[in-house]
């Protein structure tokens, strides 16, 4: 098993795209699963236990690592490694993987390789060895909705600008290292596992923007997966990753200028009657008319309980 292309049983999740601040690390993409199992009880078994055990361990001290497991036959070694997103802190990781290893022993069991991506994290095991070795296949793509009403003709080139912003890095410090890019109201980032090569790590995202660029057309946001590395982009322009999202929070700021506008007219009309009912008894105590004693009381409580209202509303509003 080389690379993951390999894999004929493929599990994928719809990813709904959520704001990017609730984007959960242990958020399910997809898995893969060998066709190959090895036996109950078997040193193939023991191997990737084992393997797997330690993978686990190592996520609390790295976001990157890839290890080997003989322990029970070297004839039946086990290879693997885990990627933690470079944002992540240590615990965080650490718990990501955790979550990879429930999903691969309830989706792959016996197995002898499979892969899962979470949100957070990529972990990958098998029985040929794969560390090094570069892998621009493609295992998942997914594209958002296309773009509501408000943004200009030049979407497409100011998202082509954002993924571009993710490449030509070769020559960085480092190899699989977490990057992000942004032009305009577009955001994008991309990885790579710590296995590649920075250059290595520069042509798999220049390949996932690619497919990015020729399979997402207008949509507000996109996702591509490959076999050693991920990129994805997504609008930001009102801080959320989708058009519904764009259009609730337009929607949103239209009914607040409604509402403001009938509660500025009542308070409007609420003073025209204050200033009407004055002058009426202004015009009383002088004997022009006699009309009974008016209470003014609950009349002018009125006003500041509107605006009141009108700046919880609001509030409320944007906060939501």
């Amino acid at each position: 098993m080389n690379n993951l292309s390999f894999f004929p049983f493929l599990f994928a999740a719809s990813i709904a795209y959520p704001a990017a601040a609730d984007d959960s690390t242990s958020a399910f993409i997809y898995a893969g699963c060998s066709q190959t199992h090895y036996a109950p009880g078997s040193p193939s078994q023991l191997n990737v236990d084992s393997l797997l055990s330690s993978l686990a361990s190592a996520s609390f001290a790295s976001p990157y690592s890839n290890l080997t497991s003989a322990v029970a036959s070297a004839a039946f070694p086990a290879f693997g490694l885990f990627q933690c997103r470079g944002d992540l802190q240590p615990s965080d990781c650490a718990e990501c993987v955790r979550s990879a290893l429930s999903r691969i022993s309830s989706l792959c069991p016996f197995a002898a390789g499979a892969a899962v991506q979470l949100a957070g994290c990529f972990l990958l095991y098998g029985n040929d060895s794969f560390v090094g070795k570069p892998d621009t296949s493609v295992l998942y793509k997914k594209c958002g909705a296309a773009a509501g009403a408000g943004y200009g003709p030049d979407q497409i080139g100011i998202r082509d600008a954002a993924l571009a912003s993710l490449t030509g890095r070769g020559n960085g410090p480092t190899a699989g290292g977490y990057r992000v890019g942004a032009a305009g109201y577009v955001q994008a980032a991309a990885q790579c596992v710590g296995d590649q090569s920075a250059s290595q790590c520069d042509d798999c995202v220049a390949v996932a923007a690619a497919q990015l660029r020729a399979a997402c057309g207008y949509a507000v946001a996109g996702d591509a997966y490959l076999g050693k590395c991920y990129a994805r982009f997504w609008y930001n322009r009102n801080g959320a990753y989708n058009d519904e999202a764009d259009y609730h929070h337009h929607h949103d700021d239209d009914e607040t200028g409604k509402t403001a506008a009938i509660v500025i007219g009542l308070i409007v009309g609420v003073a025209l009657l204050i200033m009407f009912l004055t002058f009426l008894r202004k015009a009383g105590s002088y004997g022009m008319f006699s009309i009974p004693s008016l209470t003014l009381q609950p009349l002018l409580f009125l006003y500041p309980q509107s605006f009141l209202h009108f700046k919880m509303h609001f509030k409320l509003r944007q906060k939501f």
